[in-house]
């Protein structure tokens, strides 16, 4: 059986396992391995998300579960995204309850992120459409490699997405375990629906260079130039421990370039 979560489509078996280590044949269906396993839960400032443009000065109730659909080597979350750490089980009506207890801190709703919230699209949908109903804001957190059904699916709870756009070349996003186009059209689909921004980590030897950042800021202002987009300072991490910062005057360099044709730029992590 093949599953439709995500770009991957993988073909499972009895008793194995997607791309992402969540996914799973059971008794004949496709179940979540995570549903409702949560590695992290935090209060956390908008702006973490990366979010500048949404309700700014607020915070949101951030959750996390563990596994992704990507392989990128310098992973900043790489212990949860294998699925190496302890989780806790909690229910959607726990978080609910949690969000709204929270609103005297500041809390504005639910945010869907620290591992890729979209390979457990089954609790974000029991959880984000009662928490719309309750009045809470439903974030997500995302690299945008969800099928258009599984994004399209959740949409109507979905309030504000930050998408992480790795790169602009499709060979540097093949080698990662993503698709360009994928991600590129599930920003357009997103963006008539929600509020959208957009994170670039700068990851030296990677996606460094001022003619790469030319190419991506165009391309997203093709489909917005309103639409903010993140430049972020690479720290090491995952695979890449060994691996020296992005130095900050190249993650400056990088968002005067992107200012030539997108109106929002911030520089992250400098």
């Amino acid at each position: 059986m093949n599953c439709n979560v995500c770009f991957h489509h993988c073909e499972l078996s009895e008793n194995n396992k997607g791309f992402c280590g969540t996914r799973a044949f059971r008794d004949g269906k496709i179940v979540s391995l995570n549903y409702g396993e949560i590695t992290g839960l935090a209060l956390d400032p908008i702006e973490k998300k990366p979010l500048a443009r949404f309700f700014p000065g607020s915070k949101i109730l951030s959750l996390g579960s563990w596994g992704c659909n990507m392989r990128c080597p310098w992973c900043q979350n790489d212990s949860i995204s294998r699925g190496r750490v302890h989780s806790t089980s909690v229910t959607p009506d726990m978080i609910i309850r949690r969000a709204l207890e929270l609103r005297d801190e500041g809390n504005i709703g639910i945010a869907y992120t620290y591992n890729e919230p979209l390979i457990m699209p089954e609790f974000i949908w029991d959880t984000a459409f009662p928490a719309h109903d309750a009045g809470l804001k439903n974030v997500l957190v995302t690299n945008g490699m969800a099928s258009r059904e599984t994004l399209e699916e959740l949409l109507p709870a979905i309030d504000a997405l930050n998408v992480d756009l790795k790169t602009i070349r499709p060979e540097s996003y093949r080698r990662i375990g993503g698709d360009l186009n994928t991600v590129l059209e599930n920003i357009r689909v997103a963006s008539q629906s929600a509020h959208v921004e957009l994170t670039t980590l700068i990851v030296p030897g990677f996606n460094d260079s001022e003619a790469e950042m030319r190419e991506l800021s165009e391309t997203v202002a093709k489909i917005d130039p309103e639409i903010p987009l993140h430049i972020t300072r690479f720290f090491p991490a995952g695979e890449m421990r060994n691996t020296p910062p992005t130095p900050v005057h190249i993650v400056y360099h990088l968002a005067e370039v992107a200012r030539y044709t997108l109106k929002y730029v911030f520089e992250g992590n400098v």
